[in-house]
């Protein structure tokens, strides 16, 4: 039975159902993410040409994406189309739907490690949705930088579990990890002997295929280092190395250099 207060999509928008009931003329579907709303699907809408037997396109429990092509409030009626939906944005929104679906498995995996009840997990989702967009956006964003939550105003050793679920489970396209370096040089060489242990750092990515390592001036004596690498184990390799790379210039030039990951 549909609640009131059950939230309501918009006109165009593209969703998707499972279908409820299959009539005669059409189907009855049911909208993931609007609570117990259902729409009705024409057979005229159902697919492209004539469709003799709607049974022949549509079971029950079946899934599709639907667009919206009439809201009809006040006789709690939202009318949908199958035909107008491509392929490509049907499949762009499954996978989309398949995404928001397992990153609500990762949090409710990280409620369970962390000691949250269903409403703190609801709220602290939410505020990740409003941050980033979307649930798996915001997983794919921590699995890409560990700073991510941070960065964004949240704080809490929460933070920690979160992380490592969404490094564990979820492989976004590139991967991000950042340092500073804290450097100084008491010879001669000065701010040149700090140049060349940066370019030093630099000149390990070299090569390597798909990746940057860039050095920032962030005011003396502070430098930092941002690693951008397909994977965790390339951009930690790398990491290391850019390490290796500056103390030894940094060393040699009569310097101190402390080292840090952000």
């Amino acid at each position: 039975m549909t609640n009131a207060e059950d939230p309501w999509p918009e006109e165009g928008e593209l969703l998707v159902c499972s279908v409820k009931t299959v009539k005669e003329n059409g189907a009855y579907l049911n909208l993931d993410g609007y609570g117990n709303r259902e729409g009705f699907v024409f057979i005229g809408e159902v697919a492209a040409g004539w469709v003799r037997n709607i049974r022949n396109h549509l079971r029950v429990g079946q899934r599709v994406v639907a667009k919206v092509i009439d809201i009809k409030k006040d006789r709690e009626r939202v009318d949908l189309s199958i035909k107008t939906v491509s392929e490509e944005r049907r499949r762009d929104t499954l996978q989309s739907w398949k995404n928001e679906q397992r990153a609500r498995q990762i949090m409710n995996v990280a409620a369970e490690r962390i000691g949250w009840d269903e409403n703190k997990t609801t709220d602290i989702s939410e505020e990740m949705i409003e941050i980033f967009g979307t649930l798996y956006g915001a997983l794919e964003e921590c699995a890409i930088s560990e700073t991510a939550l941070s960065d964004n105003g949240f704080s809490g050793n929460w933070m920690t579990t979160v992380i490592e679920l969404a490094i564990e489970n979820i492989v976004p396209p590139f991967v991000e990890i950042r340092g500073k370096y804290n450097i100084e040089v008491w010879g001669d060489e000065g701010v040149y002997a700090i140049r060349d242990a940066l370019l030093a750092a630099e000149a390990v990515a070299e090569g390597v295929e798909d990746t940057t390592l860039t050095c920032h001036y962030d005011g003396a004596p502070e430098y930092r280092i941002d690693i951008k690498a397909p994977d965790y184990e390339t951009a930690e390799k790398l990491w290391q190395n850019a390490q290796n790379a500056v103390t030894k210039s940094i060393t040699s030039a009569d310097g101190s250099i402390d080292i840090e990951r952000m």
